[in-house]
């Protein structure tokens, strides 16, 4: 084993995950690759979700790597996209599926969100666009039409906090990822508590706030054991364009960024959210950022188009060879004689 520190990102993202070593060599940051996965979403039970379990299987994977290339990371951290969680009950268990932000169980919410609150005051109160999709409607249609899940739950993990929890044991909300489900405050940085109690959501589900570089813990027994070694479990900025945005220059305040993967977002930094009816006519977003900076910015349609596309020619392959196999299989038995051998 060398003598270098090397500290372990995972991305994940909405069509593939990441393992990434990072180290310092000679005053320069070296990045290695060891090991890469795909994801996408699975339909359950009527639902469009991540396979969570699949999910965290992967990671323990490319911890192993690790270990088995001798080198050995002080800490791990896992980003994600935002607005997706998982709800556990008291004994930690999970409660349904981990459903996606595409599926649509969501439709409609956005009226049954605003009986409650006018869109205009949510957007001045949280400074988050409407999108479908967000941890909001989410928590709503829960209320809608699976009020049983949340009466059983006792904590809400959204995606990057749960593979936290799982690795850790110790369950806990990151800033980033918690501003893109539209429930935190831009003025108290912080879970937005009348809001929540508002709409009627369960207010023991939502764990502490904490920002990037919180230390969690360590590796629990049970992964120590699977995986060959312990670390600690630092939070990055869990919503993987906060981590992103972290990369752009500050000393200006006209920087533009964009960052592309399933979607695209192009934006700039402000050191205050702007909530202004302008703002929301515009549809521009206020993410929290690292530092309590806000990530200002747009969505795009991204690379979801090409990855749709790439899944279905992949499907229709797969499918013809399916079927090509089945006819060989065919004619593989016509050409078996009684006694089994074939001729």
């Amino acid at each position: 084993m060398d003598s270098y520190k090397y500290y372990l990102a995972i991305d994940i993202g909405a069509s593939s995950g990441r393992h990434i070593l990072a180290h310092l060599e000679e005053n320069r940051m070296v990045l290695e690759e060891v090991h890469r996965f795909p994801n996408g979403m699975v339909e359950k039970d009527g639902e469009h979700v991540w396979d969570v379990d699949e999910l965290f299987r992967q990671i323990k994977l490319g911890l192993k790597k690790c270990a088995q290339l001798g080198k050995i990371p002080v800490s791990v951290g896992v980003d994600t996209w935002g607005v997706d969680f998982v709800l556990l009950d008291g004994d930690g268990a999970r409660i349904g599926n981990a459903v996606a932000y595409r599926d649509g169980r969501t439709r409609g919410m956005d009226e049954e969100v605003y009986k409650i609150i006018p869109e205009d005051e949510l957007y001045a109160r949280t400074g988050i666009q409407k999108a479908i999709f967000n941890t909001i409607y989410q928590l709503m249609a829960l209320k809608v039409k699976k009020p049983e899940h949340l009466e059983k739950a006792h904590t809400m993990l959204l995606m990057p906090d749960y593979f936290h929890y799982m690795l850790s044991g110790v369950a806990a909300t990151e800033y980033t990822e918690a501003t893109t489900g539209q429930l935190v405050s831009p003025e108290t940085k912080d879970w937005d508590m009348e809001l929540i109690e508002r709409l009627g959501y369960p207010k023991r589900i939502f764990q502490r706030m904490v920002t990037p570089g919180t230390v969690l813990g360590e590796l629990t027994a049970e992964v120590q054991a699977e995986v060959g070694f312990n670390c600690k479990v630092v939070e990055p900025a869990t919503h993987d364009t906060g981590s992103a945005v972290i990369a752009v220059p500050t000393d200006s305040d006209d920087a533009l960024y964009i960052s592309s993967g399933t979607w695209s977002l192009m934006g700039t930094e402000l050191m205050e959210a702007n909530c202004s009816p302008e703002s929301k006519a515009n549809n521009l977003t206020n993410e929290g950022g690292y530092g309590y900076r806000f990530r200002y910015l747009k969505n795009i349609m991204g690379l979801w188009m090409i990855q749709s596309v790439k899944k279905e020619i992949e499907d229709e392959e797969a499918s013809m060879g399916n079927q090509l196999r089945g006819d060989g299989a065919a004619e593989a038995d016509e050409s078996v004689e009684e006694d089994g051998q074939e001729i």
